[in-house]
């Protein structure tokens, strides 16, 4: 079976941004993927959290497992009004790398699904499913950081749509 990515839209910060949005996401995909060379201002641990369709309700969830090779730990939140999509960059210098993948997102009968997967600037990993509890299809997603710190410039993100085989 063959997978088609296609590019829905890139963008790369000229300046620090609170926050990024990509809105009006086309339904004719079955997948979406998102790919995130993220800085910010500070070097901290930090996490990136996610807003679908402007949904500021207590609807989402997510579940952490996350290490550095030699501790490993996990954790679970629900009833939360974002979902903690992974651990941002610990460096304002050297990027994390960010996969999202959001399954299904145009199915209109079933709650929605987001994999993330990152790597850090200081060699933390992190896997996170995150869960919206709404069965509307997937039109808007935002991403900002919680520590109230901004995207640094040259940070990059691009969507894709993965078209039917």
């Amino acid at each position: 079976m063959t997978i088609t990515y296609e590019k829905i839209a890139t963008t790369t910060l000229v300046s620090a941004a609170a926050d990024i949005t990509f809105s009006t996401i086309s339904g004719s995909y079955t997948d979406l993927v998102l790919v995130l060379g993220s800085l910010t201002t500070a070097s901290a641990n930090q996490r990136i959290r996610m807003q679908l369709n402007s949904d500021t309700g207590t609807t989402y969830s997510n579940t952490d497992l996350y290490g550095d090779g030699s501790s490993a730990a996990s954790t679970r939140n629900t009833g939360n009004a974002y979902i903690n999509t992974t651990m941002a960059t610990t460096s304002s210098t050297i990027p994390s790398t960010v996969i999202m993948n959001f399954n299904n997102y145009s199915n209109a009968t079933t709650f929605k699904t987001v994999v993330s997967r990152a790597n850090t600037s200081d060699n933390y990993v992190s896997a996170i499913v995150g869960l919206w509890r709404s069965t509307s299809a997937i039109n808007t997603l935002q991403f900002y950081d919680f520590s109230g710190y901004n995207f640094s410039s040259d940070s990059t993100f691009t969507l894709y749509g993965i078209l039917k085989a």
